[in-house]
């Protein structure tokens, strides 16, 4: 497949940083001040020599092949400010990243354009949003897996890693993850951490090795996309545990990798088990490895964007050639 010029938005780090692995040129949209939404290459992540900081007033002076959408405002707002006339003609991907707010079943997709291709990032979120006339496919999240499990599990407590908890209210479990650590020792871990008297943000690099340190991670997310945290943890050897709802039903196998439920009770239950059982932890612990492999691997998620990027732009799909694995 040649080498694509690919114009995107830096909406998630970590989903842009294994994004990038796809042997493409990516030009990041940049603005003064790193807001965000407009880092470029900003972030203290490995990023490789095809990542392309691009502030947004040289965009329209770029030769492009195909344009990346991660955003309501990128779609409806910065293409008309930032692009050209030919620039929105080009191939386009629509990037959703999450399900539907408003309403869990009835919401459509703010792309309405069949000549765009409407990317989910778990079978969930598809079958959750009217897509109506867009075309979808489906691209499940890959990460680069440490080349042998991190997991110790010394820490006799769990870990929980979401930004931003306090702010985030009850989608993002706040009030779960509080009943939680009044009953079990949990560590919160992320943006804004502190708040709730957590323990900060660790670096991204840093991240699977820390939490490999602890008994298992907590999830306590109502409703959201399938986490990128989760599947480095799982990655790395660590058990999860985490509410039967969204695609985490589907990625946790109750007794092999972790457990999930509806009920907050009985998963504060679990928890318990594998803080009195580190035996019991680690094995579930390398179940989560072997299913994070087999489904998450970031040579698959590479492989599916090429054929993604091969549909949209009438070019050849390769395999899952990655471009810079750290």
């Amino acid at each position: 497949m040649r080498r694509l010029r690919i114009l995107t938005w830096h909406t998630h780090g970590a989903y842009l940083y294994y994004l990038t692995q796809a042997p493409h040129e990516f030009y990041v949209l940049s603005k003064p001040g790193r807001p965000p939404g407009y880092g470029g290459r900003c972030g203290g992540r490995p990023w490789g020599p095809n990542v392309h900081d691009l502030p947004v007033e040289d965009a329209r002076n770029v030769e492009l092949d195909c344009i990346v959408f991660q955003d309501d405002v990128h779609w409806l707002d910065d293409q008309h400010r930032w692009l050209t006339g030919a620039q929105r003609r080009l191939p386009r991907i629509y990037v959703e990243h999450d399900p539907p707010r408003e309403n869990p079943t009835d919401t459509r997709h703010p792309v309405d354009d069949p000549e765009v291709l409407l990317v989910h990032v778990t079978p969930f979120n598809a079958l959750m949003w009217d897509s109506g006339r867009t075309p979808t496919r489906v691209i499940e999240h890959g990460v680069i897996a440490p080349r042998q499990a991190l997991y110790t599990g010394e820490l006799a407590r769990g870990i929980v890693i979401v930004n931003n908890l306090a702010r985030r209210g009850r989608r993002l479990g706040a009030d779960i993850y509080k009943a939680a650590r009044a009953q079990v020792p949990l560590d919160l871990v992320g943006m804004g951490a502190e708040e709730l008297d957590g323990v900060g943000e660790i670096p991204h690099g840093d991240l699977p090795a820390f939490a490999a340190r602890y008994r298992f991670l907590f999830n306590p997310i109502r409703w959201t996309s399938m986490g990128l945290a989760v599947i480095e943890a799982m990655m790395a050897g660590v058990p999860v545990i985490g509410l039967a709802t969204t695609e985490m039903a589907r990625a946790i196998e109750n007794g092999v990798s972790g457990w999930v439920d509806t009920s907050p009770a009985r998963l504060v239950e679990r928890m318990r088990a594998l803080l009195a059982d580190r035996n019991l932890s680690r094995a579930l612990g390398a179940g989560a490895r072997r299913r994070a492999m087999q489904r998450f691997g970031i040579e698959r998620f590479v492989h599916d964007w090429n054929a993604a990027l091969a549909q949209v732009t009438g070019t050849r799909a390769e395999g899952g050639v990655v471009a810079h694995a750290a």
